[in-house]
């Protein structure tokens, strides 16, 4: 009976030995996670995005939520930052080429883009689902 105690301390003792040296740093707590792809955006010169917190909109930021079922036109002005929300039926991938933005979505994961470009024009968002290789049309982005 002594030496099952004895054995059960020093097992215990290991244990906690173990879970104070395995501790995460608090840097580790902090580390940023993204939900975009590994390409880079593109921006351009003299323009700085400022990333609004997960889920909201900065100041003077807006929220366009596009859906890959029924494709829509949305309006931003130029210079202003947007959050563009792709919802999608089935996973795959979805971009917005002419901005070099690349993402993957499921339907429980949207895909999410941070836009700002002073560029006006027309950029079309294209889902390509993970089952087949024609993209489909998601929407268009309007930049005025």
């Amino acid at each position: 009976m002594r030496r099952a105690l004895l054995l059960f301390a020093i097992v215990l003792g290991l244990a906690a030995v173990a879970a104070s040296v395995s501790r995460p740093h608090k840097d580790d707590n902090q580390r940023p996670t993204t939900t975009q792809s590994q390409a880079a955006p593109t921006i351009e010169p003299g323009t700085a995005p400022a990333a609004p917190p997960a889920g909201e909109s900065g100041p003077g930021s807006v929220s366009v939520t596009f859906d890959a079922d029924s494709p829509k036109a949305h309006r931003i002005e130029a210079g202003q930052a947007a959050t563009v929300i792709v919802d999608v039926p089935e996973p795959g991938q979805v971009s917005i080429d002419d901005l070099g933005l690349t993402d993957a979505a499921e339907p429980t994961t949207p895909a999410s883009f941070d836009v700002l470009t002073s560029r006006a024009g027309r950029y079309a968002i294209t889902f390509e689902p993970a089952d087949t290789s024609a993209p489909l049309e998601a929407g268009t982005l309007v930049v005025e």
